[in-house]
Order: C-alpha cells, then structure tokens, then sequence
C-alpha cells in the first residue's frame, strides 16, 4: 500500500495534534470553526504512518533497519 515514512514521535505528534484539533471543532461554535476539520489530515498520517508530502519530497522520520 504505501510506504511508511512517519517515525514513532512525529506519528504522535500527529495524532494527539489531529485529535486536539478535532476536539477543538467541537467545543466552539463560529463562522470558522468548520477549519478545525484540518484536523483530519494529521490524524490520518499518523494512522497510517504515511505521508503524501514526505513522498514527495523524498524525506523520511523512521528509523533505518541497521542490518
């Protein structure tokens, strides 16, 4: 499927990013609150360990096997 390129920290720190972001969406009300739904792109990558834009340019936060 696709390769994961999301370390250990920088995928935790997406998710609780993500999660906080989402919760903010919930717990406000405005015109603007709908941009908390960004939210969804960090807790996806961090989920799946993937992102689209490391892929692109080529970086990666995992650890290398060392064989």
């Amino acid at each position: 499927m696709f390769k994961k390129n999301v370390g250990s920290t920088d995928r935790a720190l997406r998710i609780i990013v993500g999660l906080a972001l989402i919760a903010g969406f919930f717990m406000t009300s405005g015109s603007y609150s709908w941009l908390y739904l960004i939210g969804i792109v960090p807790l996806v990558t961090g989920l799946m360990s993937s992102c689209a834009l490391y892929t692109i340019f080529g970086i990666s936060t995992c650890k290398l096997k060392q064989e």
